[in-house]
């Protein structure tokens, strides 16, 4: 018996940690934040698989049989070689999964016109990996990805709700609509984004220009979709679980759960402050 591991580089997997506790608050989770070597946006695909695994190890140690990279930059970078090569010879009964898949599954069902931008890290937006999951699933899309390096500062700062950060979201919009105008849907693909959401609605809506339709004006910004993933997220953890009933009884329910990082707790806590409305304590925990 064991709990749900929730991973990421930092403090950008709690929107999904919550979303999933919001849906199945039943279970047991321990999350994981690497935060003392954040972030993994940037490191080449060989770092971040090595602080991946890592982390994975670290959780399946903890007890946890199912691990949630709420990453998507390792998730971008690390879970393929993870679920291919290192879990079948040293951990066939345990499973890791990803971000990107299920966004990509839902994304299409989403865009009318298949015209979809992603806003992401460095590392996902190179990595090409939302581009190729959704051709996959729904070939013909064309997709567009936007880095926005200045984001996840702007979030762990604090300062994702003041005026300065206006400009910063403002420029990424504008670079992202520049190489597509007929994109309909938005992924948020980096788990910090969620609390930039206003912001970034606000912007679009001042950068669409309303268009004459007939004797109507029709607003472009309303026709685009911004996806958080964190719901979506959840959803399909839910439904993997219905569907393999032998991994859910292997998982507690008290509705409990822990954090772990690899800087100051302290620091931790007053940070996940701002993506979680509870008071929370964490322990330090190293990796190698």
């Amino acid at each position: 018996m064991g709990r749900i591991g929730v991973f990421d580089s930092g403090y950008g997997g709690l929107t999904i940690l919550d979303s999933i506790r919001k849906r199945m608050p039943e279970y047991d989770y321990i999350y994981l934040g690497d935060n003392a070597r954040a972030p993994y946006g940037t490191r080449s695909f060989d770092v971040v698989y090595e602080f991946t695994l890592q982390a994975v190890q670290k959780l399946f140690a903890l007890g946890c049989p199912l691990v949630i990279l709420g990453c998507n930059t390792a998730s971008a970078k690390a879970l393929r070689s993870i679920q291919q090569k290192y879990l079948p010879v040293h951990a066939p009964d345990h499973r890791v999964l990803g971000v990107i898949r299920p966004t990509a599954e839902v994304v299409g069902q989403l865009s009318h016109t298949r015209h979809i931008g992603v806003l992401a890290t460095e590392g996902t937006i190179k990595s090409q990996s939302y581009n190729l999951e959704i051709e996959k699933l729904y070939p013909g899309s064309t997709i567009v990805g936007q880095a926005c390096p200045m984001w996840v500062p702007l979030v762990e700062c604090g300062e994702f709700d003041k005026p300065g950060a206006d400009y910063f979201v403002r420029d990424s919009l504008q670079k992202l609509l520049a190489q597509d105008p007929l994109i309909d849907t938005i992924i948020l693909g980096c788990t910090h984004y969620p609390l930039l959401l206003d912001k970034i609605s606000q912007q679009l809506h001042d950068l669409t220009t309303p268009i004459p339709h007939g004797r109507e004006v029709q607003d472009v910004s309303s026709q685009i979709r911004i996806i958080p993933q964190g719901q979506y997220i959840a959803a399909s953890l839910d439904d993997y679980l219905h569907r393999h009933p032998e991994m859910a009884q292997r998982l507690t329910r008290g509705g409990t759960c822990q954090y772990f990082t690899t800087e100051s707790p302290t620091r931790f806590r007053e940070s996940a402050s701002l993506f979680l409305h509870d008071e929370i304590t964490a322990q330090r925990i190293t990796l190698n």
